[in-house]
């Protein structure tokens, strides 16, 4: 049996008619780092909070370690949760926030001066060991607030959104520390986030929600290469990838507004049957270089760039194609000006495609 297992977890509150989470089932091996991404409101904290039992279970079965958890109360269960707001007491300093919790569980005084001064060393913490939370950095408090957790040895640790906080600097910096963390200890974490580049960066696994649904479970490239429909393929990955409706006809794809594209065999085979289809491709697939454009002269198509983004390492180009807004990612010695025509072709083994009328991908 899996570390953590859920079997057909159900949310549903009182009063709505409709479930927070459907039909969850997921097994979590020791050691891994899962992250539950999606966008708001759509059931990932909510399964968060009924793994650490603040949440009743409305439907379902929950075992961590082998032990069937449903009735279990949230300080049996040997978790560790790191919260949004870091929960910090005001009134003490880091030393006994980190340390307090070890009291109440009545560990001995040596026992917890030494992983008090651990997790102090390991969070680089020690300069502000004196400090009260008010005079700490948004980022010294997320470090207190992880200080905490890894001095309780739980097995499970549960982060809910830990870096919403801080801006955008900041967040890379521990999106690292976390990371290093977690090999230093090796424990299972399961970080909730709506943020799709932190869970790319930092998970094993992702679990991509929607409506209280999975939509799909796997190893980030898993998903940003191959995703199961088109709300996957359009979250993960920045910027969106891009989709177009296009109709199947004696070989081709026609767009919209009259463009077509001509399907290579393997393109033929995987669309044998079908009139119309969704298009996906993403910004860095959409090639402008002659390299490209010299391979697939069948294929040309003609932009009209109407707005550029210099990121520094790389251009976003935005162009219409098919009567909406295109973006193209290139190489940051690609410059292109508003109103410049430039040719272009799509990489043909990185085109996704999704059923019409379900948006599933078609394999």
């Amino acid at each position: 049996m899996a570390f953590i297992e859920l079997k057909n977890i159900n949310k549903r509150y009182k009063g709505n008619p409709k479930n927070s989470v459907s039909d969850f089932s997921l097994q979590i091996e020791e050691g891994e780092f899962i992250a539950f991404v999606g966008p708001s409101g759509c059931g990932k904290s909510t399964t968060l909070r009924m793994i650490a039992g603040f949440e009743d279970i409305t439907g379902g079965e929950l075992y961590i370690d082998g032990q069937k958890m449903n009735e279990v109360k949230p300080g049996d269960r040997g978790i560790a949760m790191v919260f949004q707001n870091y929960a910090l007491y005001p009134h003490m300093s880091v030393e006994k926030n980190i340390s307090y919790g070890l009291k109440n569980m009545k560990v001995p005084a040596k026992t917890i001066q030494e992983k008090t001064d651990w997790a102090i060393d390991i969070l680089g913490l020690e300069e502000y060991r004196k400090r009260k939370p008010k005079n700490l950095s948004g980022g010294q408090r997320q470090r207190v607030a992880l200080g905490r957790a890894i001095v309780k040895d739980s097995k499970l640790f549960l982060m809910d959104e830990p870096l919403s906080n801080l801006d955008a600097k900041l967040r890379v910096s521990m999106r690292n520390e976390i990371s290093q963390l977690h090999k230093k200890l090796k424990n299972t974490t399961i970080y909730v986030t709506h943020d799709q580049v932190e869970a790319m960066t930092m998970a094993d696994r992702i679990v991509l929600m929607k409506d209280g649904v999975i939509q799909q479970v796997g190893k980030p490239m898993e998903l940003y290469e191959h995703p199961d429909n088109v709300f996957v393929a359009g979250f993960i990955g920045s910027p969106q990838m891009n989709f177009f409706f296009v109709d199947v006809k004696d070989g081709t794809l026609a767009f919209r507004d009259g463009m077509t594209y001509r399907l290579t065999e393997a393109q033929k085979e995987k669309l044998a049957g079908r009139d119309q289809v969704i298009l996906g491709i993403r910004g860095e697939d959409i090639k402008f270089s002659e390299l490209y454009t010299s391979q697939y002269p069948e294929n040309i198509m003609t932009a009209q760039i109407t707005n550029t983004e210099v990121m520094g390492n790389e251009n976003n180009l935005y162009f219409d194609l098919a009567g909406q807004t295109t973006t193209a990612r290139v190489d940051k010695y690609e410059i292109c000006h508003e109103g410049d025509e430039r040719h272009f072709v799509f990489v043909p083994e990185k085109m996704h495609f999704f059923d019409a009328a379900t948006e599933q991908a078609i394999r």
